[in-house]
Order: structure tokens, then sequence, then C-alpha cells
């Protein structure tokens, strides 16, 4: 019974941060974001893969409880974007052993095509039912109650390409200057921290920003 009224009460806190941050992104839609106070602008501009498109990327981490309570709102901002706006997720450790093994685990997966599947349930995992997902041995263990080929999991968690992935990662938050998360970079030049709902005001600023630009109309 108080494991149930437990649980109830964390998704019903869920739900008013997301009820309230919405509200608040209502609000702050009106202000116009300040450089330097709302939002960074990089002393050096990043490289876009994307070519004609503006770039928005997410700086996070599975263990981050901050990132777990903005993920719900920022799915349902990612669904809303534009056509010319493309979003990634970077994850990152920024010096904390336990989440470094996670960024590992985000590129096996995405490696063994198991990442979609198991997003959502590692956050719940870990923040919900509070399973210690840190170590390899204890990663390993889950997915393969979750469906996943341990084997394939190991060979990748292992392998020169995530390996690579993972340095390449922890690289691009250093370039971004993400020095915490959950932090939104937009079109190479800026980065937003902070409440979530702020965040999400700033960035659909930053996107506006980032067109006008590039002289481009909004598609």
């Amino acid at each position: 019974m108080k494991k149930r009224y437990t649980e109830e009460v964390s998704i019903f806190m869920r739900l008013a941060i997301i009820a309230f941050a919405f509200l608040t992104l209502a609000g702050f839609a009106r202000a116009s974001a300040v450089a330097g106070h709302d939002y960074v602008v990089l002393d050096v501009p990043q490289r876009q893969e994307s070519k004609g498109k503006i770039e928005v990327i997410e700086f996070f981490s599975w263990g981050c409880p901050h990132c777990y309570d903005f993920y719900p709102l920022l799915g349902q901002w990612v669904a809303r974007l534009p056509k010319d706006v493309i979003f990634k997720r970077i994850p990152v450790g920024l010096g904390h052993p336990e989440w470094d093994t996670l960024v590992r685990t985000y590129y096996a997966l995405q490696t063994t095509g198991d990442l979609a599947r198991l997003d959502t349930a590692i956050y719940e995992a870990i923040h919900q039912e509070h399973v210690a997902l840190f170590d390899e041995k204890s990663i390993a263990a889950w997915v393969g109650q979750h469906g996943v080929n341990v084997a394939a999991f190991t060979q990748a968690f292992h392998s020169f390409d995530v390996e690579t992935s993972v340095g390449r990662s922890e690289q691009t938050a250093i370039d971004y200057r993400a020095g915490g998360i959950p932090t939104i970079a937009v079109g190479g030049r800026y980065t937003v921290t902070g409440e979530p709902a702020k965040i999400l005001a700033v960035a659909d600023e930053l996107i506006a920003k980032t067109r006008a630009e590039d002289g481009k109309p909004k598609k």
C-alpha cells in the first residue's frame, strides 16, 4: 500500500511539474530572451552535420533526476518542432563514473537496435523503481531481462565504435560548454539550461533567431 501511495504521489508530482511548465512556457514566451542571462552565445560556433537544417541537441543522462523530469515535456516539444529543425540527443557523464557507464549503455543499445524501445524504461527503472543501473554487470542483467541479447549487448558495450561514440559525446559537451544537464543547444551557436519550461521557451526563440540569421523562411 505504501509503495502504491508513493508511486501515485510521484506520478501526481510529475504531472504537476508538466502542467506548471506549460503555464510558465506560455508566460515566458511573451518575453524576449537575453544573451548572457537566458542563454549562452558560444565563442566558437560548432559545425552542423545536417545541411540545411537547424540542429537542436539535448545533452542529458538517464541518471540525472532533472533530465528525468524534463523528459516528458521535452518529448511533447520535440513532436511539434518545425520541419527545418532536426533534434538529436547526446548522453554525457560530466565526470560521474556511473553516468559514464550509462553513456556507453546508450550507444550499445543503439547498436543492438533496442534503444528506442528501452529509453523510457531505463529512466523509470532508475528514478521510479530505484534500480542501480550504474555498472556493466547490473545493466547487462537488466537489459537481458528486457529482451536484449546480452552477448550482442556486451560485445557492443566494449566495441571500438561505442568507445568512439562515448569519446565524441564528451568532447561535444566540452565544445558546447555543457557543464550541467539538461542543456539544449541550438544551431551550433547557443545553449540554454535551467528550468524546463524556460529552456524550451528560450530554445523556441533561438530556433527563430537562427532561422532569421540564416535568412531562411520557416518550413
